[in-house]
């Protein structure tokens, strides 16, 4: 497309350029360059304690040292089985360098998951936390594992390193403070344009997981990218509360405050009393989250408590972000709270709001505009080959230097999304006459009431308007007369009270008669994936399963 055809360069921010020269370097060309010229700055903080980075590049050269004298070589999948403590950047880093393939697994994985992804990425070597050991001994022998490195979230969490004492002493099973040892790194050729840094697993809600092959251009270029888009002051503080095996937070909060040379504040897992005394207490600048993270610290009775003034700005992904959220956020706090988009398929971010403050208004409901050097257009949904003008509704396809190779030995399904060197991402989307994105839904997810089509979205965007309601999520019930009626889950904020007439009459009052919800079942949570997605689908299945 020309530049006339990109109607968001006439809303462009102007403190980021259109293009960008991507470095062309291997991933942890990244950290090398920061550890460079910032040896002394403070990467991580955990609990008590910090990693300079200095430090961390010469402990990524050690553990990369290490996978090399055990036999890994270049291509080899290693997977990370970590929650967010140093030692999953020290690791990641560590398989970069030794020019291995990292794949990471969500802690939350039971044994049939966790095989399944070392079995497809055939996986020889795996990085576990101590508590996650037993699900790893269980599924060795149906694996192709060969080395165990085991860790504990207690050996950086102070200012002397504690070493782990809970390693079984057996063959093939390593203590990861063992193997970190005085030694050079393999001296290892990468191709950043073609060979792979990561096999990143999709979240397999709507069928089997896949793994999305990024080489490491991919992930250095959204890295720079997303980087240039948030840039702010030469101090940021990042709280790195997103879950790091995921792709958006690997992304948004590590390999880019990484380019940053920025600190990264690590939380294990997200708590909201924990989130709001970390944002106080280090003075953060900048937390990436999803739409649950920041309803919960809306909900949570300390809010008032707690000075979050440092930050500059929030970013929010992985889902719909209600406006209601986003505009009470950005109330109490001051600071941008800015919708973006993306997916795993593209390393992940392609839109994203500005978050210039020369700028008038952040546009609420917006996913924002397209990334430096990415180009976007709104196809129709039947071929996903017709470009359709701004203000229809169609399929959302993005091209980019951070749009993946493929899957993982999965040509079928990559034709399916991959055309030209387009990504059709499966999301329903428009954008208006100034270049903005808005996504109406997934195309999966529609609800098809007679000839209608509602749009989930749509309606938990009302019901989030109404004060009881915390969390919810709308699927369409069978029904043997009109194909599908809305039905809406609903988990009320505490102390709340309300009927389900009472919200029954409250959506009918602001949608078509066709969206209208006809049920609605509370709950005192709803499924939510390691990303913080409501898993619509898990509970749309639950309503087929009733109806057999």
């Amino acid at each position: 497309m020309q530049p006339e055809n990109k109607p968001w360069f006439s809303s462009w921010p102007k403190n980021v350029p259109k293009n960008l020269e991507c470095p062309k370097v291997p991933l942890h060309g990244i950290l090398e360059k920061t550890a460079k010229e910032h040896p002394g700055k403070v990467a991580i903080a955990y609990s008590e304690g910090e990693i300079t980075y200095a430090e961390l590049d010469l402990l990524s050269d050690q553990f990369a040292a290490a996978l090399a004298a055990s036999g890994v070589k270049k291509g080899d999948r290693v997977a990370l089985f970590l929650p967010n403590i140093p030692q999953f950047i020290i690791a990641y880093f560590g398989i970069l360098k030794a020019g291995a393939v990292f794949t990471a697994i969500s802690p939350l994985h039971k044994e049939r998951e966790v095989a399944y992804q070392l079995n497809d990425s055939e996986a020889e070597t795996i990085v576990a936390l101590d508590t996650l050991y037993s699900i790893v001994e269980t599924v060795w022998q149906k694996t192709k594992l060969k080395n165990i490195v085991i860790t504990s979230a207690e050996e950086y969490a102070s200012k002397t390193l504690v070493s782990s004492s809970n390693t079984p002493r057996i063959p093939n099973v390593h203590s990861f403070q063992e193997l970190l040892k005085p030694a050079k790194p393999p001296n290892v050729n990468v191709n950043p344009r073609e060979d792979l840094a990561a096999l990143q697993y999709t979240g397999g809600t709507t069928g089997t997981a896949k793994g999305a092959m990024l080489t490491h251009l991919n992930l250095v270029s959204n890295s720079v990218a997303f980087a240039a888009w948030i840039k702010g002051t030469a101090h940021e503080t990042f709280l790195t509360a997103l879950p790091l095996f995921h792709i958006y937070g690997m992304t948004t909060s590590m390999n880019v405050p990484v380019s940053l040379a920025a600190k990264m504040v690590l939380l294990p897992r997200f708590d909201p009393v924990a989130a709001l005394e970390t944002i106080q207490r280090h003075r953060v600048t900048v937390f990436c989250g999803v739409p649950t993270m920041y309803s919960v610290l809306l909900a949570n009775p300390e809010l008032g408590k707690f000075d979050l003034t440092s930050i500059r700005v929030c970013i929010s992904g992985a889902s719909p972000l209600p406006p209601q959220v986003q505009k009470r956020f950005m109330q109490i706090t001051g600071g941008f709270l800015a919708e973006g988009y993306g997916l795993t398929e593209a390393s992940p971010v392609t839109h994203c709001n500005p978050v210039d403050k020369t700028m008038r208004t952040v546009r609420v409901g917006s996913i924002g505009l397209p990334l430096p050097d990415t180009d976007a257009r709104i196809v129709d949904v039947e071929t996903g080959e017709k470009t359709l003008e701004p203000g229809e509704t169609g399929e959302l396809a993005v091209k980019g230097p951070q749009v993946m190779k493929g899957y993982w030995r999965n040509p079928e399904e990559t034709a399916l999304v991959l055309r030209n060197g387009w990504l059709l991402t499966g999301d329903i989307a428009r954008m208006d006459q100034d270049g903005y994105f808005y996504i109406t839904d997934r195309k999966k997810d529609l609800i098809k009431y007679k000839d209608y089509s509602v749009y989930p979205r749509e309606v938990e965007d009302v019901l989030y308007e109404h004060p009881a309601v915390k969390l919810c999520a709308v699927v369409g019930k069978p029904s043997p007369i009109v194909g599908e009626v809305p039905k809406a889950f609903i988990v009320l904020k505490d102390g709340a009270r309300a009927t389900e007439a009472e919200l029954i009459a409250f959506v009918k009052e602001k949608v078509a008669p066709y969206k209208a919800v006809r049920e609605v079942e509370f709950r005192q949570e709803l499924p939510i994936s390691a990303a913080g997605k409501v898993l619509r689908r898990a509970l749309q299945e639950e309503e087929k399963r009733k109806t057999l």
